[in-house]
């Protein structure tokens, strides 16, 4: 039906910079929210960055002024500008879409796959 797939993730040092992306495909009428969630060994997975389809932004505290969500309506993509990264921004980071698959449908939630994200000197 629905896949989200990432890419952009990897091993860079405090300070440097990733961006990540991640295309939807597939049966898909629209999209709203979009956005990217990460999750650390032993922690719970956290919101990170949301963006609706109409361009409205929200950031979790700690990555605000550091990070940047901005998306592709044309093509059902969603990106992740990182900065300024710290060791404690090391996870695993999931894409996750709110889809519909017709005009009467309901929106529902997908998942990409994660991409890991390691900080570190």
């Amino acid at each position: 039906q629905v896949q989200l797939v990432e890419s952009g993730g990897g091993l860079v040092q405090p300070g440097g910079s990733l961006r990540l992306s991640c295309a939807a495909s597939g049966s898909i009428f629209s999209i709203n929210a979009m956005g990217w969630y990460r999750q650390a060994p032993g922690k719970q997975r956290e919101l990170v960055a949301d963006i609706t389809s109409g361009g409205d932004t929200v950031y979790v505290n700690s990555v605000k002024g550091r990070f940047t969500i901005s998306r592709d309506n044309a093509k059902n993509t969603v990106y992740l500008q990182m900065n300024n990264l710290k060791p404690e921004d090391t996870a695993v980071y999931y894409c996750n879409a709110g889809v519909r698959l017709s005009a009467l449908g309901h929106y529902v939630n997908y998942w990409g796959q994660g991409t890991q994200v390691t900080v570190s000197s």
